[in-house]
């Protein structure tokens, strides 16, 4: 007698036969490796693994001089907002590019805020500098994981005690959705650097703000930037 099978039910029928003969011969399929993950759309953060000369050079002008007028004030400031201690080889490599941009949202904000001083003009390339590598690593991170970056909206709207200036447009990120809800939430160390960041803009006077962003832009340049550039090869 012949059944009259629709087409799918057919295929699905010899699937069947092929699986259960497999079995009973024990030549099981086995699943090959997974491939590793191609690098995310938009991540180009190799190209600052090293700053030009030029580039560095403009940014020690600017802490030369600020170190300058600092010998002409009375500042009595706290704790380091930025501890030697700290390491970006800590975090886990999906995490490294979110403190990054953090520390990076905060020296932009203070560093902007003094773009009215006496450091007006020497300011003038690294802030430049500083908002390219920032949209560059906003667009890695919104890339590479959403859900991952969700702490990026607590940097949406920074602001620096006793600075009347706006947040700098580089800021925003409107690539990283309002509410994310997938992805692991920051913890641990990261969870610790972040809240430590905010409660620094909460806590700290401007001159204070000013004086750690100043003395950590080489950390930030050389050793943490490298790093994310670096990827996973940062260990």
């Amino acid at each position: 007698m012949k059944l009259d099978m629709a087409p799918g039910c057919t295929l699905v029928l010899v699937l069947m036969l092929m699986t259960a003969a497999l079995s009973r011969t024990g030549a099981v399929p086995v699943p090959s490796a997974p491939r590793a993950l191609p690098p995310a759309r938009g991540c180009h953060m190799a190209q600052f693994k090293s700053l030009s000369p030029q580039e560095l050079q403009a940014f020690k002008t600017v802490r030369d001089a600020f170190e300058d007028s600092r010998l002409q004030k009375d500042w009595d400031c706290g704790g380091r907002l930025f501890p030697r201690t700290r390491d970006l080889k800590h975090l886990q490599v999906w995490e490294r590019p979110v403190a990054l941009e953090a520390e990076l949202a905060l020296t932009l904000t203070v560093l902007d805020a003094m773009a009215n001083s006496s450091l007006g003009r020497s300011l003038e390339q690294p802030l430049l500098t500083l908002q390219h590598i920032h949209s560059k690593l906003q667009a890695c991170v919104s890339a590479g994981a959403p859900g991952r970056v969700w702490a990026l909206t607590a940097w949406a709207s920074p602001s620096v005690p006793g600075s009347t200036s706006q947040p700098h447009p580089s800021l925003l990120c409107p690539q990283v959705p309002a509410q994310p809800t997938a992805g692991p939430r920051p913890r641990g160390r990261l969870h610790h650097w972040l809240h430590r960041l905010q409660e620094a803009q909460k806590k700290e006077s401007q001159d204070c703000l000013e004086a750690s962003v100043m003395f950590n832009l080489f950390r930030l340049l050389t050793r943490d930037l490298k790093c994310v550039a670096s990827g996973d090869q940062c260990v």
